[in-house]
């Protein structure tokens, strides 16, 4: 039936009514919080680009991680910015370095809290790049090796479950890694540990403000030879399958906001939870237009959320989950 019999309208009209026909919802549940813990004491210090983070001492973890639990944000994501580094990333996988001390205070403070351990090298590498390099001084050139790569990030792995970390999210884009990655977590008896792939992770230009937090910016060339690129939508189903097979137990995009056509596609291709990640850039466009009167922030969030959801996110890593946490207690 056309108009005037169909009147679309008339689910419309009300609050009421139009919360009953909802077809996409947002909870606290949905949400996981980045955290960036860092050495030295009596460190609470906002990043620049990032109004609203901060880079947190271990002496002041505790009452983040409060906070959040008050909140009912179930997880948090954790990076970690270590006092020094190498050219292989040695603080990545040592039992006293800041993530994995990191997670035992959380664990201890907040057991109930899951612990989503990021897995990577850049945050702990001199050159800042996600795997050991091999330098060429007659070509003057550089590659990150991938296979001699693998065997540091499974030692991180391992470590960051002995730590406590509930859940092992690789963000390195090495090929093969969740295969590595889940062997060396079941030698170590730790099969019960899932983790999260970064499946389908873009060399993006919206990853600025993040390589500030994370002190991670490459001193060197860029991550595109392992990275994806962002004209590519086919490739991206090729890289979630290759983890499924590997492995993975929740499949990744990142980033989120200009990539919805992706996370529909992996939506209706592979039936692992979906998790999208909104990315510091795109919290920090948010946030900067907010303070200049130009957005209501709040409506923009929110409205954002829903989309990632309404494209087939079953989760999404914010730096906006405080906020959305404390919005949606007010509703």
């Amino acid at each position: 039936m056309s108009f005037p019999i169909t009147r679309l309208r008339r689910l419309r009209g009300s609050q009421g009514i139009r919360s009953l026909v909802r077809e996409t919802t947002l909870t606290v549940n949905d949400l996981i919080y980045p955290l960036f813990v860092t050495a030295g004491t009596n460190v609470k210090e906002e990043i620049p680009s990032m109004p609203g983070v901060y880079h947190l001492s271990l002496d002041l973890l505790e009452a983040e991680i409060k906070e959040v639990r008050q909140l009912g944000i179930p997880a948090i994501l954790l990076f970690g910015v270590p006092e020094s580094k190498d050219e292989v990333g040695s603080s990545a996988y040592q039992e006293d370095g800041i993530v994995q001390q990191a997670a035992r205070l959380i664990k201890k403070t907040a057991p109930e809290l899951l612990v989503v351990a990021d897995t990577c090298l850049c945050q702990f590498t001199s050159h800042g790049h996600c795997g050991m390099v091999h330098y060429d001084a007659e070509c003057g050139t550089a590659e990150i090796l991938n296979d001699e790569s693998l065997e540091l990030l499974v030692k991180a792995a391992v470590s960051q479950a002995k730590a406590g970390a509930d859940i092992i999210a690789p963000s390195n884009m090495m090929d093969g890694y969740v295969a590595a990655i889940r062997s060396g977590l079941d030698e170590a008896g730790f099969t019960n540990t899932p983790i999260m792939a970064y499946s389908v992770k873009y060399a993006s230009a919206f990853y600025g403000p993040f390589r500030d937090a994370a002190h991670s910016t490459p001193q060197f060339g860029d991550r595109k030879t392992y990275q994806m690129d962002p004209a590519n939508g086919r490739e991206a189903l090729r890289e979630a399958e290759a983890d499924v097979t590997e492995g993975a137990d929740m499949l990744m995009v990142k980033p989120a906001l200009a990539y919805m056509d992706v996370i529909r596609s992996l939506k209706e291709n592979f039936d692992l939870p979906l998790v999208a990640y909104n990315v510091s850039a795109e919290y920090s466009m948010v946030k900067a237009a907010a303070r200049n009167g130009w957005v209501d922030e709040k409506a923009v969030v929110l409205e954002t959320m829903i989309g990632f959801k309404r494209a087939g996110a079953d989760i999404i890593i914010t730096y906006f989950a405080k906020d959305i946490a404390a919005w949606l207690q007010e509703n």
